[in-house]
């Protein structure tokens, strides 16, 4: 009798683990998806104009939500100028920092913006517009592909045993 009362715990504790992998990647995948669909929609309505880096923001820590260590090093921002199609010269900083910095000032980007809200600006690159995606999306896969087969591989021992 002991000894089907471990298995039932066993059992229980596979489903919860396979239940909560399955729902992580879930919601993950969807975040994922939105985090697509509001790039997507960005690039639909996103006028283009030449820009060029003119600084370097270096910030000590990515503002993430884990707490710096004194050993963590600074991440480059660049800082863009670019013409909007009414004339007016623009300046932004970009969302997508990295060490070492992906851009050296005075390089040439392609920048992208909404006609209607020029200072809403992004570099078009892949940082700035898939990494998000890429992340939230590849998690979600990991974690609903991890419960599946948890899934699959107990309901296969239950049918044998």
């Amino acid at each position: 009798m002991q000894i089907q009362f471990q298995v039932r715990g066993q059992r229980a504790t596979l489903r919860w683990l396979m239940f909560g992998m399955i729902t992580v990647g879930a919601l993950s995948l969807i975040v994922g998806l939105v985090f697509a669909g509001v790039s997507v929609s960005f690039l639909t309505d996103a006028k283009r104009a030449p820009g060029t880096v003119v600084a370097l923001a270096w910030q000590d820590h990515d503002g993430g939500s884990r707490k710096p260590r004194d050993d963590d090093p600074p991440v480059a921002y660049p800082v863009i100028e670019f013409t909007s199609a009414d004339g007016t010269p623009r300046k932004f900083q970009d969302s997508a920092g990295s060490n070492p910095p992906s851009y050296e000032v005075g390089e040439q980007v392609e920048v992208l913006y909404r006609a209607d809200s020029p200072e809403d600006a992004r570099i078009n690159g892949f940082a700035s517009l898939w990494l998000l995606p890429v992340i939230f999306g590849g998690i979600g896969l990991l974690f609903t592909g991890i419960g599946t087969t948890i899934a699959l591989v107990s309901r296969r021992q239950r049918q044998r045993g």
